[in-house]
Protein backbone atom coordinates (compact mmCIF):
# COMPACT_ATOMS: atom_id res chain seq x y z
CA UNK A 1 0.00 0.00 0.00
CA UNK A 2 1.51 3.38 -0.95
CA UNK A 3 1.75 6.07 1.70
CA UNK A 4 -1.42 7.68 0.36
CA UNK A 5 -4.14 6.06 -1.72
CA UNK A 6 -7.12 7.66 -3.46
CA UNK A 7 -10.71 6.66 -4.17
CA UNK A 8 -13.55 8.67 -5.69
CA UNK A 9 -15.85 7.76 -2.77
CA UNK A 10 -14.87 6.62 0.71
CA UNK A 11 -17.67 4.85 2.57
CA UNK A 12 -17.19 4.67 6.34
CA UNK A 13 -19.19 1.75 7.70
CA UNK A 14 -19.65 -1.66 6.12
CA UNK A 15 -23.15 -2.43 7.31
CA UNK A 16 -26.03 -2.95 4.87
CA UNK A 17 -26.33 0.75 3.99
CA UNK A 18 -22.62 1.17 3.27
CA UNK A 19 -22.56 -1.97 1.14
CA UNK A 20 -25.74 -0.99 -0.71
CA UNK A 21 -24.29 2.45 -1.45
CA UNK A 22 -21.17 0.78 -2.83
CA UNK A 23 -23.30 -1.55 -4.98
CA UNK A 24 -25.32 1.35 -6.39
CA UNK A 25 -22.12 3.25 -7.17
CA UNK A 26 -20.72 0.14 -8.85
CA UNK A 27 -23.83 0.06 -11.04
CA UNK A 28 -22.94 3.59 -12.15
CA UNK A 29 -19.28 2.59 -12.72
CA UNK A 30 -18.00 4.59 -9.76
CA UNK A 31 -15.24 2.99 -7.66
CA UNK A 32 -15.54 3.16 -3.88
CA UNK A 33 -13.69 1.89 -0.82
CA UNK A 34 -15.69 0.63 2.16
CA UNK A 35 -13.99 0.91 5.56
CA UNK A 36 -15.24 -0.99 8.58
CA UNK A 37 -13.70 -1.50 12.02
CA UNK A 38 -14.85 -5.14 12.11
CA UNK A 39 -12.51 -7.65 10.48
CA UNK A 40 -15.45 -9.83 9.42
CA UNK A 41 -19.17 -9.40 8.93
CA UNK A 42 -20.75 -9.56 12.43
CA UNK A 43 -23.13 -12.43 13.16
CA UNK A 44 -26.26 -11.68 15.15
CA UNK A 45 -29.90 -10.81 14.41
CA UNK A 46 -30.93 -7.22 13.72
CA UNK A 47 -33.71 -5.97 11.44
CA UNK A 48 -36.09 -8.50 9.90
CA UNK A 49 -38.03 -6.66 7.21
CA UNK A 50 -37.01 -5.84 3.65
CA UNK A 51 -39.90 -3.76 2.48
CA UNK A 52 -41.38 -3.46 -0.99
CA UNK A 53 -39.18 -0.49 -1.95
CA UNK A 54 -35.99 -2.10 -0.70
CA UNK A 55 -36.85 -5.26 -2.65
CA UNK A 56 -37.26 -3.09 -5.76
CA UNK A 57 -33.77 -1.72 -5.16
CA UNK A 58 -32.43 -5.26 -4.82
CA UNK A 59 -34.16 -6.07 -8.11
CA UNK A 60 -32.40 -3.14 -9.81
CA UNK A 61 -29.09 -4.59 -8.65
CA UNK A 62 -30.04 -8.07 -9.88
CA UNK A 63 -30.05 -9.65 -6.41
CA UNK A 64 -33.70 -9.83 -5.35
CA UNK A 65 -34.04 -13.50 -6.33
CA UNK A 66 -31.18 -14.85 -4.18
CA UNK A 67 -32.17 -12.58 -1.29
CA UNK A 68 -35.70 -14.04 -1.36
CA UNK A 69 -34.19 -17.45 -0.71
CA UNK A 70 -32.80 -16.24 2.63
CA UNK A 71 -34.58 -16.47 5.96
CA UNK A 72 -37.71 -18.50 6.54
CA UNK A 73 -38.59 -21.54 4.42
CA UNK A 74 -40.75 -20.78 1.38
CA UNK A 75 -43.91 -22.22 2.94
CA UNK A 76 -43.48 -20.70 6.44
CA UNK A 77 -46.33 -18.21 7.15
CA UNK A 78 -45.33 -14.62 7.87
CA UNK A 79 -48.17 -14.16 10.41
CA UNK A 80 -47.93 -11.93 13.46
CA UNK A 81 -49.54 -13.82 16.35
CA UNK A 82 -50.37 -12.62 19.88
CA UNK A 83 -50.78 -14.98 22.85
CA UNK A 84 -51.37 -14.62 26.57
CA UNK A 85 -48.53 -17.16 26.82
CA UNK A 86 -47.28 -19.47 24.14
CA UNK A 87 -49.08 -22.40 25.79
CA UNK A 88 -52.06 -20.18 26.60
CA UNK A 89 -54.72 -18.43 24.51
CA UNK A 90 -54.14 -16.92 21.10
CA UNK A 91 -55.49 -13.37 21.42
CA UNK A 92 -55.18 -12.22 17.82
CA UNK A 93 -53.41 -13.03 14.58
CA UNK A 94 -52.54 -10.96 11.55
CA UNK A 95 -52.37 -13.57 8.75
CA UNK A 96 -49.66 -12.85 6.21
CA UNK A 97 -48.66 -14.93 3.21
CA UNK A 98 -45.56 -17.10 3.09
CA UNK A 99 -42.83 -16.32 0.58
CA UNK A 100 -44.16 -18.92 -1.86
CA UNK A 101 -47.72 -17.60 -1.54
CA UNK A 102 -46.57 -14.01 -2.05
CA UNK A 103 -44.77 -14.86 -5.26
CA UNK A 104 -47.74 -16.86 -6.59
CA UNK A 105 -49.97 -13.89 -5.83
CA UNK A 106 -47.55 -11.53 -7.58
CA UNK A 107 -47.57 -13.70 -10.70
CA UNK A 108 -51.36 -13.28 -10.95
CA UNK A 109 -51.64 -9.53 -10.33
CA UNK A 110 -53.08 -7.06 -12.88
CA UNK A 111 -50.83 -4.94 -15.09
CA UNK A 112 -51.02 -1.91 -12.81
CA UNK A 113 -50.19 -3.72 -9.55
CA UNK A 114 -47.77 -1.62 -7.51
CA UNK A 115 -45.83 -4.31 -5.66
CA UNK A 116 -43.69 -6.24 -8.14
CA UNK A 117 -41.42 -7.08 -5.21
CA UNK A 118 -43.54 -7.63 -2.08
CA UNK A 119 -42.09 -7.34 1.42
CA UNK A 120 -39.67 -10.11 2.43
CA UNK A 121 -38.96 -11.34 5.98
CA UNK A 122 -35.31 -12.33 6.35
CA UNK A 123 -33.07 -11.29 9.18
CA UNK A 124 -30.49 -8.67 8.38
CA UNK A 125 -27.65 -10.98 9.43
CA UNK A 126 -28.43 -13.35 6.54
CA UNK A 127 -28.87 -10.59 3.97
CA UNK A 128 -25.82 -8.68 5.17
CA UNK A 129 -23.65 -11.78 4.76
CA UNK A 130 -24.96 -12.17 1.21
CA UNK A 131 -24.32 -8.50 0.41
CA UNK A 132 -20.73 -8.78 1.65
CA UNK A 133 -20.02 -11.76 -0.57
CA UNK A 134 -21.74 -10.14 -3.54
CA UNK A 135 -19.78 -6.91 -3.05
CA UNK A 136 -16.53 -8.89 -3.18
CA UNK A 137 -17.37 -9.91 -6.75
CA UNK A 138 -17.95 -6.36 -8.01
CA UNK A 139 -15.11 -4.65 -9.90
CA UNK A 140 -15.60 -1.17 -8.46
CA UNK A 141 -15.80 -2.08 -4.75
CA UNK A 142 -12.83 -2.42 -2.40
CA UNK A 143 -13.52 -3.69 1.12
CA UNK A 144 -11.06 -2.54 3.78
CA UNK A 145 -12.22 -4.50 6.81
CA UNK A 146 -10.51 -4.19 10.18
CA UNK A 147 -9.82 -0.49 9.48
CA UNK A 148 -11.15 2.04 11.96
CA UNK A 149 -11.36 5.61 10.69
CA UNK A 150 -9.62 7.81 13.28
CA UNK A 151 -9.24 11.03 11.28
CA UNK A 152 -11.52 12.75 8.82
CA UNK A 153 -10.96 16.24 7.47
CA UNK A 154 -11.81 18.01 4.25
CA UNK A 155 -10.98 20.98 2.10
CA UNK A 156 -12.48 22.43 -1.06
CA UNK A 157 -11.25 19.61 -3.28
CA UNK A 158 -11.03 16.39 -1.26
CA UNK A 159 -11.54 14.49 1.98
CA UNK A 160 -8.62 13.02 3.90
CA UNK A 161 -9.06 9.91 6.05
CA UNK A 162 -6.83 7.93 8.36
CA UNK A 163 -7.67 4.21 8.53
CA UNK A 164 -6.09 2.42 11.49
CA UNK A 165 -5.60 -1.34 11.70
CA UNK A 166 -5.80 -3.32 14.96
CA UNK A 167 -1.97 -3.48 15.16
CA UNK A 168 -1.80 0.31 15.11
CA UNK A 169 -0.53 0.60 11.55
CA UNK A 170 -2.40 3.25 9.58
CA UNK A 171 -3.33 3.95 5.99
CA UNK A 172 -3.85 7.43 4.60
CA UNK A 173 -6.59 7.85 2.04
CA UNK A 174 -7.99 10.75 0.06
CA UNK A 175 -11.39 10.82 -1.62
CA UNK A 176 -13.46 13.22 -3.67
CA UNK A 177 -16.36 12.48 -1.33
CA UNK A 178 -16.88 10.55 1.90
CA UNK A 179 -20.12 9.07 3.24
CA UNK A 180 -20.69 8.16 6.88
CA UNK A 181 -22.71 4.95 7.09
CA UNK A 182 -21.22 4.11 10.48
CA UNK A 183 -24.30 3.79 12.63
CA UNK A 184 -25.87 5.56 15.57
CA UNK A 185 -22.52 6.35 17.22
CA UNK A 186 -21.12 7.62 13.94
CA UNK A 187 -17.55 8.87 14.10
CA UNK A 188 -18.19 10.73 10.85
CA UNK A 189 -21.21 12.59 12.21
CA UNK A 190 -19.38 13.54 15.40
CA UNK A 191 -16.37 14.69 13.38
CA UNK A 192 -18.67 17.06 11.51
CA UNK A 193 -20.10 18.44 14.76
CA UNK A 194 -23.58 17.29 13.74
CA UNK A 195 -26.03 16.17 16.42
CA UNK A 196 -29.31 14.30 16.41
CA UNK A 197 -32.60 16.12 16.89
CA UNK A 198 -35.90 14.57 17.91
CA UNK A 199 -37.48 12.35 20.53
CA UNK A 200 -35.67 9.78 22.67
CA UNK A 201 -37.03 6.50 24.04
CA UNK A 202 -40.60 6.07 25.25
CA UNK A 203 -41.36 5.53 28.95
CA UNK A 204 -43.61 2.46 28.62
CA UNK A 205 -43.58 -1.19 29.67
CA UNK A 206 -44.02 -2.57 26.16
CA UNK A 207 -40.79 -2.04 24.23
CA UNK A 208 -39.98 1.14 26.08
CA UNK A 209 -37.13 2.57 28.17
CA UNK A 210 -34.06 0.35 27.70
CA UNK A 211 -34.72 -3.08 26.29
CA UNK A 212 -33.01 -6.40 25.64
CA UNK A 213 -32.46 -8.13 22.32
CA UNK A 214 -31.24 -11.72 22.28
CA UNK A 215 -30.43 -14.45 19.81
CA UNK A 216 -31.91 -17.75 21.00
CA UNK A 217 -32.02 -21.39 20.09
CA UNK A 218 -35.30 -23.02 21.13
CA UNK A 219 -35.11 -26.59 19.77
CA UNK A 220 -38.60 -27.68 20.92
CA UNK A 221 -40.60 -24.48 20.35
CA UNK A 222 -42.08 -25.38 16.98
CA UNK A 223 -42.12 -29.11 17.64
CA UNK A 224 -43.79 -29.17 21.07
CA UNK A 225 -45.06 -25.71 22.07
CA UNK A 226 -46.70 -24.17 19.02
CA UNK A 227 -47.81 -27.13 16.98
CA UNK A 228 -50.55 -25.34 15.02
CA UNK A 229 -50.19 -22.69 12.30
CA UNK A 230 -46.75 -21.15 12.50
CA UNK A 231 -45.98 -17.43 12.45
CA UNK A 232 -43.08 -15.11 11.76
CA UNK A 233 -43.60 -13.05 14.93
CA UNK A 234 -44.85 -14.57 18.21
CA UNK A 235 -45.90 -12.18 20.98
CA UNK A 236 -46.45 -13.25 24.58
CA UNK A 237 -48.52 -10.55 26.26
CA UNK A 238 -49.97 -10.62 29.78
CA UNK A 239 -50.06 -8.50 32.94
CA UNK A 240 -46.64 -9.84 33.97
CA UNK A 241 -44.53 -9.46 30.81
CA UNK A 242 -44.43 -8.70 27.11
CA UNK A 243 -42.05 -10.46 24.76
CA UNK A 244 -41.70 -10.92 21.01
CA UNK A 245 -40.03 -13.97 19.46
CA UNK A 246 -39.23 -13.57 15.77
CA UNK A 247 -38.59 -16.77 13.82
CA UNK A 248 -35.24 -16.62 12.03
CA UNK A 249 -34.78 -19.92 10.21
CA UNK A 250 -38.22 -21.48 10.66
CA UNK A 251 -36.77 -24.19 12.85
CA UNK A 252 -34.97 -23.46 16.10
CA UNK A 253 -33.44 -19.95 15.98
CA UNK A 254 -35.30 -16.88 17.21
CA UNK A 255 -34.75 -13.17 17.81
CA UNK A 256 -36.10 -11.99 21.19
CA UNK A 257 -37.16 -8.39 21.84
CA UNK A 258 -38.40 -7.36 25.30
CA UNK A 259 -38.46 -4.65 27.93
CA UNK A 260 -39.49 -7.18 30.60
CA UNK A 261 -35.90 -7.85 31.65
CA UNK A 262 -33.34 -5.18 32.53
CA UNK A 263 -30.54 -5.24 29.92
CA UNK A 264 -28.00 -4.42 32.63
CA UNK A 265 -28.85 -7.63 34.50
CA UNK A 266 -30.07 -9.76 31.58
CA UNK A 267 -27.73 -12.71 31.95
CA UNK A 268 -28.41 -16.15 30.49
CA UNK A 269 -30.36 -17.25 33.54
CA UNK A 270 -32.74 -14.26 33.55
CA UNK A 271 -33.37 -14.49 29.81
CA UNK A 272 -34.05 -18.22 30.08
CA UNK A 273 -36.44 -17.66 32.98
CA UNK A 274 -38.29 -14.93 31.04
CA UNK A 275 -38.73 -17.14 27.98
CA UNK A 276 -40.07 -19.99 30.09
CA UNK A 277 -42.54 -17.70 31.89
CA UNK A 278 -43.65 -16.25 28.54
CA UNK A 279 -44.15 -19.80 27.30
CA UNK A 280 -45.77 -21.26 30.38
CA UNK A 281 -43.58 -24.35 30.11
CA UNK A 282 -39.97 -25.32 31.00
CA UNK A 283 -38.71 -25.53 27.42
CA UNK A 284 -34.94 -25.74 26.71
CA UNK A 285 -33.36 -22.34 25.96
CA UNK A 286 -29.90 -21.61 24.58
CA UNK A 287 -28.83 -17.95 24.58
CA UNK A 288 -26.49 -17.39 21.62
CA UNK A 289 -26.04 -13.66 22.14
CA UNK A 290 -27.63 -10.54 23.61
CA UNK A 291 -27.40 -6.75 23.58
CA UNK A 292 -29.20 -3.72 25.02
CA UNK A 293 -31.15 -1.30 22.85
CA UNK A 294 -33.45 1.71 23.25
CA UNK A 295 -36.91 1.50 21.66
CA UNK A 296 -39.04 4.52 20.85
CA UNK A 297 -36.36 6.83 19.49
CA UNK A 298 -37.12 9.11 16.54
CA UNK A 299 -33.83 10.93 15.95
CA UNK A 300 -32.71 12.75 12.81
CA UNK A 301 -29.33 14.39 12.22
CA UNK A 302 -29.29 18.18 12.02
CA UNK A 303 -27.48 17.95 8.69
CA UNK A 304 -27.03 15.19 6.12
CA UNK A 305 -24.35 17.05 4.16
CA UNK A 306 -21.35 19.12 5.25
CA UNK A 307 -19.10 20.02 2.36
CA UNK A 308 -17.86 16.84 0.70
CA UNK A 309 -18.99 14.58 3.56
CA UNK A 310 -22.49 13.09 3.70
CA UNK A 311 -24.44 10.89 6.12
CA UNK A 312 -26.73 7.94 5.41
CA UNK A 313 -28.53 5.21 7.34
CA UNK A 314 -28.34 5.20 11.14
CA UNK A 315 -25.68 7.90 11.05
CA UNK A 316 -28.41 10.18 9.67
CA UNK A 317 -31.46 8.83 11.52
CA UNK A 318 -32.26 6.43 14.36
CA UNK A 319 -35.50 4.44 14.52
CA UNK A 320 -37.46 2.28 16.88
CA UNK A 321 -37.95 -1.05 15.05
CA UNK A 322 -41.76 -0.91 14.95
CA UNK A 323 -42.76 -1.09 11.30
CA UNK A 324 -39.31 -2.14 10.14
CA UNK A 325 -38.56 1.31 8.69
CA UNK A 326 -34.96 1.90 9.80
CA UNK A 327 -32.76 -0.11 7.45
CA UNK A 328 -35.23 0.39 4.61
CA UNK A 329 -35.07 4.18 4.94
CA UNK A 330 -31.29 3.88 4.84
CA UNK A 331 -31.38 1.83 1.64
CA UNK A 332 -33.53 4.55 0.06
CA UNK A 333 -30.94 7.11 1.24
CA UNK A 334 -28.28 5.16 -0.64
CA UNK A 335 -30.40 4.97 -3.79
CA UNK A 336 -30.96 8.74 -3.73
CA UNK A 337 -27.35 9.61 -2.98
CA UNK A 338 -25.54 7.19 -5.31
CA UNK A 339 -26.76 8.60 -8.61
CA UNK A 340 -26.00 12.14 -7.49
CA UNK A 341 -22.44 11.25 -6.49
CA UNK A 342 -22.04 9.45 -9.82
CA UNK A 343 -23.38 12.44 -11.74
CA UNK A 344 -20.90 14.77 -10.08
CA UNK A 345 -17.98 12.39 -10.54
CA UNK A 346 -18.83 11.69 -14.19
CA UNK A 347 -19.16 15.41 -14.86
CA UNK A 348 -22.81 15.77 -15.86
CA UNK A 349 -24.24 16.63 -12.44
CA UNK A 350 -24.50 20.33 -11.65
CA UNK A 351 -23.03 22.18 -8.69
CA UNK A 352 -26.38 22.17 -6.89
CA UNK A 353 -27.09 18.47 -7.23
CA UNK A 354 -25.57 17.07 -4.03
CA UNK A 355 -27.34 19.67 -1.90
CA UNK A 356 -30.63 18.09 -2.96
CA UNK A 357 -29.73 14.88 -1.10
CA UNK A 358 -30.38 16.52 2.27
CA UNK A 359 -33.30 18.54 0.90
CA UNK A 360 -35.03 15.38 -0.30
CA UNK A 361 -34.08 12.77 2.28
CA UNK A 362 -34.16 14.64 5.60
CA UNK A 363 -37.94 15.26 5.43
CA UNK A 364 -38.45 11.56 4.68
CA UNK A 365 -36.34 10.65 7.73
CA UNK A 366 -38.51 12.88 9.92
CA UNK A 367 -41.67 11.36 8.44
CA UNK A 368 -40.56 7.75 8.83
CA UNK A 369 -39.06 8.05 12.31
CA UNK A 370 -42.30 9.70 13.50
CA UNK A 371 -44.36 6.86 11.99
CA UNK A 372 -42.24 4.21 13.73
CA UNK A 373 -42.44 6.00 17.08
CA UNK A 374 -46.22 6.32 16.82
CA UNK A 375 -46.50 2.60 16.10
CA UNK A 376 -44.33 1.92 19.13
CA UNK A 377 -46.52 4.11 21.33
CA UNK A 378 -49.65 2.45 19.94
CA UNK A 379 -48.44 -0.98 20.98
CA UNK A 380 -47.61 0.33 24.46
CA UNK A 381 -51.16 1.66 24.79
CA UNK A 382 -52.73 -1.79 24.46
CA UNK A 383 -54.06 -2.71 27.89
CA UNK A 384 -52.95 -5.86 29.77
CA UNK A 385 -55.51 -6.30 32.56
CA UNK A 386 -54.97 -8.67 35.48
CA UNK A 387 -57.98 -10.68 34.29
CA UNK A 388 -56.40 -11.47 30.90
CA UNK A 389 -55.47 -15.03 31.88
CA UNK A 390 -58.41 -15.62 34.20
CA UNK A 391 -60.59 -18.67 33.50
CA UNK A 392 -63.86 -16.78 33.87
CA UNK A 393 -66.35 -14.68 31.98
CA UNK A 394 -64.34 -11.60 32.95
CA UNK A 395 -61.23 -13.22 31.53
CA UNK A 396 -62.98 -14.16 28.31
CA UNK A 397 -64.26 -10.60 27.90
CA UNK A 398 -60.79 -9.17 28.58
CA UNK A 399 -59.18 -11.46 26.01
CA UNK A 400 -61.75 -10.52 23.38
CA UNK A 401 -61.22 -6.81 24.06
CA UNK A 402 -57.42 -6.99 24.01
CA UNK A 403 -57.50 -9.22 20.95
CA UNK A 404 -59.53 -6.60 19.09
CA UNK A 405 -57.07 -3.86 20.12
CA UNK A 406 -54.19 -6.00 18.87
CA UNK A 407 -56.01 -6.67 15.60
CA UNK A 408 -56.42 -2.94 15.03
CA UNK A 409 -52.80 -2.33 15.93
CA UNK A 410 -51.66 -5.10 13.58
CA UNK A 411 -53.60 -3.61 10.71
CA UNK A 412 -51.79 -0.30 11.24
CA UNK A 413 -48.48 -2.04 10.59
CA UNK A 414 -49.54 -2.48 6.93
CA UNK A 415 -47.40 0.45 5.83
CA UNK A 416 -47.32 0.42 2.04
CA UNK A 417 -47.66 4.20 2.06
CA UNK A 418 -44.47 4.53 4.11
CA UNK A 419 -42.71 1.96 1.94
CA UNK A 420 -43.55 3.36 -1.50
CA UNK A 421 -44.92 6.83 -0.83
CA UNK A 422 -41.76 8.89 -0.26
CA UNK A 423 -42.08 12.10 -2.27
CA UNK A 424 -39.65 14.91 -3.04
CA UNK A 425 -42.16 17.67 -3.68
CA UNK A 426 -40.52 21.09 -3.67
CA UNK A 427 -37.10 19.70 -4.56
CA UNK A 428 -35.11 22.07 -6.80
CA UNK A 429 -34.49 19.23 -9.27
CA UNK A 430 -38.17 18.27 -9.62
CA UNK A 431 -40.67 20.22 -11.71
CA UNK A 432 -44.09 21.19 -10.40
CA UNK A 433 -47.08 19.79 -12.26
CA UNK A 434 -50.29 18.81 -10.55
CA UNK A 435 -51.44 17.97 -7.04
CA UNK A 436 -49.62 15.05 -5.38
CA UNK A 437 -51.69 12.38 -3.64
CA UNK A 438 -52.24 12.77 0.10
CA UNK A 439 -49.59 11.16 2.27
CA UNK A 440 -50.78 8.00 3.99
CA UNK A 441 -48.88 5.45 6.06
CA UNK A 442 -51.10 2.56 5.11
CA UNK A 443 -51.92 3.09 1.45
CA UNK A 444 -49.93 4.05 -1.62
CA UNK A 445 -51.56 5.90 -4.50
CA UNK A 446 -49.55 5.66 -7.74
CA UNK A 447 -49.13 9.02 -9.45
CA UNK A 448 -46.90 10.49 -12.13
CA UNK A 449 -46.99 13.90 -10.42
CA UNK A 450 -43.26 14.75 -10.34
CA UNK A 451 -41.47 13.97 -7.09
CA UNK A 452 -42.87 10.52 -6.35
CA UNK A 453 -41.88 6.98 -7.18
CA UNK A 454 -42.54 6.07 -10.79
CA UNK A 455 -45.78 4.06 -10.91
CA UNK A 456 -45.17 0.40 -11.58
CA UNK A 457 -46.49 -1.44 -14.61
CA UNK A 458 -46.20 -5.01 -15.85
CA UNK A 459 -45.53 -4.80 -19.59
CA UNK A 460 -46.39 -8.44 -20.38
CA UNK A 461 -48.38 -11.30 -18.88
CA UNK A 462 -45.40 -13.31 -17.62
CA UNK A 463 -44.55 -11.16 -14.59
CA UNK A 464 -41.01 -12.55 -14.55
CA UNK A 465 -37.55 -11.01 -15.04
CA UNK A 466 -37.81 -8.31 -17.68
CA UNK A 467 -41.59 -8.06 -17.34
CA UNK A 468 -41.59 -5.06 -15.01
CA UNK A 469 -41.36 -1.56 -16.42
CA UNK A 470 -38.68 -1.06 -13.77
CA UNK A 471 -36.57 -3.77 -15.45
CA UNK A 472 -36.46 -1.69 -18.63
CA UNK A 473 -35.51 1.67 -17.16
CA UNK A 474 -31.98 2.74 -17.99
CA UNK A 475 -29.23 3.23 -15.37
CA UNK A 476 -29.40 7.00 -15.94
CA UNK A 477 -32.49 9.03 -16.75
CA UNK A 478 -35.27 7.39 -18.77
CA UNK A 479 -37.82 9.18 -20.95
CA UNK A 480 -41.04 7.16 -21.14
CA UNK A 481 -43.01 7.63 -24.36
CA UNK A 482 -46.43 6.28 -23.47
CA UNK A 483 -49.47 4.97 -25.30
CA UNK A 484 -48.03 4.82 -28.82
CA UNK A 485 -48.85 8.43 -29.70
CA UNK A 486 -46.13 10.35 -27.85
CA UNK A 487 -44.36 13.19 -29.69
CA UNK A 488 -40.81 13.05 -30.97
CA UNK A 489 -38.12 13.33 -28.27
CA UNK A 490 -35.06 14.28 -30.37
CA UNK A 491 -34.68 17.73 -28.81
CA UNK A 492 -34.50 16.32 -25.29
CA UNK A 493 -32.11 13.60 -26.41
CA UNK A 494 -29.84 16.24 -27.94
CA UNK A 495 -29.97 18.40 -24.81
CA UNK A 496 -29.10 15.39 -22.63
CA UNK A 497 -26.20 14.50 -24.91
CA UNK A 498 -24.89 18.06 -24.74
CA UNK A 499 -24.94 17.91 -20.93
CA UNK A 500 -23.46 14.38 -20.88
CA UNK A 501 -26.55 13.17 -19.02
CA UNK A 502 -27.24 9.48 -19.70
CA UNK A 503 -30.74 9.13 -21.17
CA UNK A 504 -32.66 6.07 -22.30
CA UNK A 505 -35.79 6.55 -24.41
CA UNK A 506 -38.36 3.82 -23.73
CA UNK A 507 -41.53 3.42 -25.79
CA UNK A 508 -44.39 1.76 -23.89
CA UNK A 509 -47.11 1.32 -26.49
CA UNK A 510 -49.86 0.32 -24.07
CA UNK A 511 -53.06 2.24 -23.44
CA UNK A 512 -52.97 1.11 -19.80
CA UNK A 513 -49.59 2.84 -19.44
CA UNK A 514 -50.94 6.13 -20.78
CA UNK A 515 -53.95 5.87 -18.48
CA UNK A 516 -51.74 5.17 -15.45
CA UNK A 517 -49.33 8.04 -16.12
CA UNK A 518 -51.87 10.54 -17.54
CA UNK A 519 -49.22 12.07 -19.80
CA UNK A 520 -47.54 11.17 -23.09
CA UNK A 521 -44.02 11.84 -21.81
CA UNK A 522 -42.52 11.17 -18.35
CA UNK A 523 -38.89 11.74 -17.38
CA UNK A 524 -37.70 9.28 -14.73
CA UNK A 525 -34.60 9.84 -12.60
CA UNK A 526 -31.98 7.13 -11.96
CA UNK A 527 -33.59 6.44 -8.55
CA UNK A 528 -36.97 5.79 -10.25
CA UNK A 529 -38.60 9.02 -9.06
CA UNK A 530 -40.44 11.19 -11.60
CA UNK A 531 -38.58 14.39 -12.48
CA UNK A 532 -40.91 15.85 -15.14
CA UNK A 533 -43.98 15.00 -17.20
CA UNK A 534 -45.87 16.54 -20.11
CA UNK A 535 -47.74 15.94 -23.33
CA UNK A 536 -45.15 17.90 -25.26
CA UNK A 537 -41.47 18.58 -24.70
CA UNK A 538 -40.79 21.91 -22.97
CA UNK A 539 -39.97 24.90 -25.14
CA UNK A 540 -36.33 24.68 -24.02
CA UNK A 541 -35.22 21.09 -23.41
CA UNK A 542 -31.81 22.37 -22.32
CA UNK A 543 -33.40 24.19 -19.39
CA UNK A 544 -35.15 21.00 -18.28
CA UNK A 545 -31.91 19.03 -18.44
CA UNK A 546 -30.13 21.76 -16.47
CA UNK A 547 -32.85 21.71 -13.81
CA UNK A 548 -33.03 17.93 -13.26
CA UNK A 549 -29.23 17.62 -13.12
CA UNK A 550 -28.84 20.36 -10.52
CA UNK A 551 -27.23 22.81 -12.94
CA UNK A 552 -29.85 25.47 -12.24
CA UNK A 553 -32.38 26.21 -9.53
CA UNK A 554 -36.05 25.46 -10.12
CA UNK A 555 -37.96 28.51 -11.23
Amino acid sequence: MPESAHTPVAIVGGGPIGIMLALFLDRYSVPSVVFDAQESQPYGPRGNTHNARTMEHYRRLGISVPIRRLGLPADHPADIAYFTRYTGTELSRLPLASRAQRMRQTAATPATDQTPEPVHRANQMYVEAFLYEHARTRPNITLRLGRRITLLRQNATQVELRAERPDGAAERWTARYAVGCDGGRSFVRRSLGVHYEGAGGLDQDVLGRRATAAHLRLPTFHREILTGRRAWSYWSLNSELVMNLIALNGEDEFFLLTSSVDPDTADTGRITDLVRRATGAPLPVEVLGQRPWTPGVALVAQRFTVGRVLLAGDAAHLFTPNGGFGMNTGVDDAANLAWKLAARLHGWGGAGLLATYEAERRPIARRNTAAARELNAGLGAVERPDTLEEDSARGEEARARVGELLRRYGERTHSLGVQLGARYDGSPIVTEDGEPPADSWGTYTPSSVPGGRTPHLWVDDWHGPGSSLFDRLGPGFTLLRLGGRAPDSKELEAAAQAQGMPLTVLDVDLDVARDLYERDLVLVRPDQHVAWRGNQLPTDSGELVALVTGSKAAS
